[in-house]
C-alpha cells in the first residue's frame, strides 16, 4: 500500500474471521465476500462494537464512525434525532454536507418521522447520510447501496469517487464484490484464503 494505514489488525480472529491481519490506508477500501464471510462481524471489530477472542485492531486518534439502524432498538426515534444523537460523538462532524446529503438523496421530508416509519432503503439512507457527515477519521459502511433508488445510489458513488483522493480519512466499505468504476485504495476479499 503506498500510504500510511490508518485502521490496521493483527491476528484477529473471531467467528469466521480467522487469524486476519491487514491494514487499510486513506481513501476508499472495500471489504468483500459470499454471506457468512464475516464482513459485517469485521467491521464491528474494526469499530470496537464486539471484541476479537484473538488479536488486536489498532484504531486511529480521529475516531471510527459505525452505526447500525436496522434493528427495533432504533424505532422509536426519529430521523432529525438520530443525527443530532450521533453528532455529539463526532467533533468534526459536517452539518453543511449532512444537510447537502439529505436534500440529494430525499431524506428532509422525513426528520420528523420515527425510523420504524420508514422503508428499509430510507433508513438506511439515515446511516450512510450520519457516516458521511461524522468526519471520522475511519467511517464504516456495510452494504450502503442496499434497499436504495438508482438515483441515490448515484449521489453516494459520486461521494466515494471524492473520498477516494482523500489523504487522511478513509472510508471501509463491506458488501458483496468489490466495485469496478471506483479507484480503490484496498480490497479485502474474505473469499480469499490469506
Amino acid at each position: 500500500m503506498s500510504a500510511p494505514w490508518l485502521i490496521q489488525v493483527n491476528h484477529l480472529t473471531c467467528g469466521p474471521i480467522q487469524n486476519l491481519s491487514f491494514a487499510w490506508p486513506s481513501g476508499v477500501g472495500w471489504i468483500c465476500g459470499d454471506e457468512g464471510r464475516g464482513k459485517t462481524t469485521l467491521l464491528r471489530l474494526l469499530a470496537g462494537d464486539v471484541h476479537p477472542a484473538a488479536g488486536q485492531v489498532v484504531t486511529p486518534a480521529g475516531g471510527v464512525f459505525w452505526v447500525d439502524l436496522q434493528d427495533a432498538t432504533h424505532d422509536d426515534i426519529t430521523v432529525q434525532a438520530c443525527w443530532d444523537a450521533l453528532r455529539a460523538h463526532y467533533p468534526r462532524w459536517n452539518q453543511d454536507l449532512l444537510q447537502d446529503l439529505a436534500e440529494e438523496l430525499g431524506m428532509t421530508q422525513h426528520l420528523d418521522k420515527r425510523l420504524s416509519m420508514l422503508s428499509a432503503g430510507s433508513r438506511r439512507k439515515v446511516m450512510v447520510v450520519a457516516a458521511l457527515a461524522s468526519g471520522a477519521t475511519v467511517t464504516l459502511l456495510d452494504q450502503p447501496f442496499a434497499a436504495l433508488d438508482l438515483a441515490s445510489v448515484r449521489v453516494i458513488h459520486e461521494f466515494f469517487q471524492e473520498a477516494a483522493e482523500h489523504t487522511s480519512r478513509a472510508w471501509i466499505v463491506a458488501d458483496y464484490q468489490a466495485p469496478n468504476d471506483l479507484p480503490l485504495a484496498s480490497v479485502l476479499n474474505l473469499d480469499t484464503p490469506r
